[in-house]
């Protein structure tokens, strides 16, 4: 009696505003609207805080929307499991991205495999993929160092060393190896926190007991770099995203045992809905083959 409201309020709170949850439902912003002030007005009840063109669940609205995240995967499920015997000929994949080098092949395979498939990509930092991940914004996710949760399922995809990375005009940049130590008497360029690279680059200096003088934090990968051509200071990044840069040159740390290791993640709740599956399945055989 109530599922086209419910499926009206659920769309509003999971996407932020009635425009994109109409967008999402296929319906008019009105016709929306109106879903969700029947069920306003049925049971007495305010779901969402509005304020101009801000909308945002009320603290009732949060609990509901536990309920109706939950009772739409059952019915994800259930629709997958009637379509079991089918191909894989349409529907959408939303994949959140850290280090999109990582997992490019996986999703080429992948897509190759199913045409029909839309995919859709985001990206950013590590805490950003995992946010995306548990609030069910994203059904895939690649992850440098996966948390230890139980949540998830993680597909270890490689492991990485640490590189320092200076200008080409440094005065280190002929060098082919140098210490943390070293390291941490210039500038040092850290990004944001919740970082994988940050949190690794921290763990190894407290492991060292090392304490820069002087620290630069910055906002994503590519302010990383642009901040240390800038000659602001001296950066440090797994080997393979420091990539290639004519401005930059990378040298080993001599003293540095961290790795930093990427995984294709998902919900273990659901991992075996068909399109996640599907994907999975591909990458374990993307990964066993030579």
């Amino acid at each position: 009696m109530y599922s086209t409201q419910l499926r009206a309020f659920h769309a509003v709170a999971s996407h932020g505003g009635f425009t994109k949850a109409a967008n999402r439902l296929g319906l008019t912003q009105p016709a929306v609207s109106d879903h969700v002030r029947k069920l306003e007005q049925r049971f007495d009840v305010q779901l969402f805080h509005r304020h101009k063109r801000t909308v945002f669940p009320t603290e009732l609205g949060v609990r509901l929307l536990e309920i109706t995240r939950r009772q739409f995967e059952l019915e994800d499920e259930a629709i997958e499991l009637l379509q079991e015997s089918q191909a894989l000929r349409a529907g959408n994949l939303k994949i959140a991205l850290g280090a999109p080098f990582h997992i490019v092949e996986v999703i080429a395979a992948f897509q190759a495999e199913y045409p029909g498939v839309q995919i859709s990509l985001t990206q950013g930092n590590s805490n950003e993929v995992l946010t995306q991940l548990l609030e069910y914004g994203a059904d895939i996710g690649e992850l440098g160092e996966a948390p230890d949760d139980e949540r998830l399922l993680v597909m270890p995809l490689r492991a990485d060393r640490m590189v320092a990375f200076v200008r080409k005009d440094h005065k280190w940049a002929k060098r082919k190896k140098i210490t943390l130590t070293e390291l941490s008497q210039e500038t040092l360029v850290l990004r944001e926190p919740g970082s994988a690279t940050r949190r690794i680059t921290e763990q190894e200096l407290d492991r060292l007991k090392i304490k820069p003088p002087l620290v630069l934090n910055v906002e994503g990968r590519e302010a990383s770099r642009e901040a240390v051509a800038a000659g602001l200071g001296v950066g440090i990044v797994s080997e393979p995203e420091f990539g290639h840069d004519e401005r930059l040159t990378s040298i080993e740390l001599s003293d540095g045992k961290a790795v930093m290791t990427e995984s294709i993640v998902c919900l273990k709740e659901r991992a075996n809905l068909r399109i996640i599956k599907a994907f999975l399945d591909v990458a374990r055989a993307h990964l066993r083959s030579p």
